[in-house]
């Protein structure tokens, strides 16, 4: 990306992707996706307050903290968006890693909910939003109830909060609609192989 000659005193900052849909639609497993075919793409690793579920890692998956740990990001400006999801636990996109990746021209995805990927797009106007939809709701549904990973109430919660997040499509810049992993996968990669914005 060639910088503007108006703002070339400030680094060249690559492309910013915010990938953002509805719970279950499959945002990890697309990002899990572009990592193992593009490794040059960096993914953020978010906090979150709520605990870990079988098979997920420290610092690979998310960083699971504290409430107070948790309140000392949000005190110290320490987190890029940040937001209560499914009325129960925090997650959060650590700034200071997202700026350093901008800062030296590589390419940065963000793997979001809704109520993030909105703040971002207030303090990062620049990032290009991308919506991970499910081929139908039925579709969604039956993805959730086939991880295993909540209860009934717990999955009766997410449909709920995944009914609001479909409506909010229209608010981002396009669409990719998740079929089949490796084809949203590719269609995710080429938006940073894309065109710079201007």
């Amino acid at each position: 990306m060639s910088a503007d000659p108006a703002t070339s005193e400030s680094p060249v900052r690559s492309r910013l992707v915010v990938l953002a849909g509805p719970t279950a639609v499959g945002k990890g497993t697309v990002a899990a996706c572009v990592r193992e075919e593009r490794p040059d793409i960096w993914i953020s690793v978010s906090a979150t307050t709520r605990p870990p579920r079988p098979g997920e890692q420290e610092g690979v998956h998310y960083h699971f903290v504290s409430e107070a740990e948790f309140d000392r990001l949000v005190e110290t400006d320490g987190l890029l968006e940040w937001a209560v999801v499914h009325g129960r636990h925090r997650y959060g996109t650590p700034r200071g890693p997202v700026e350093e990746r901008l800062d030296a021209g590589e390419p940065a995805l963000l793997e979001l909910d809704l109520q993030g990927a909105r703040q971002v797009r207030r303090a990062m106007p620049d990032a290009l939003m991308c919506f991970l939809a499910p081929p139908s709701f039925e579709e969604l549904e039956r993805r959730l109830v086939g991880r295993g990973t909540e209860g009934p109430e717990e999955r009766e919660r997410r449909l709920r909060t995944a009914r609001e997040e479909l409506a909010a499509e229209a608010e981002f810049d396009l669409t990719i609609v998740n079929t089949d992993v490796r084809a949203a996968c590719r269609e995710l990669i080429d938006l940073f192989d894309g065109p710079a914005r201007a």
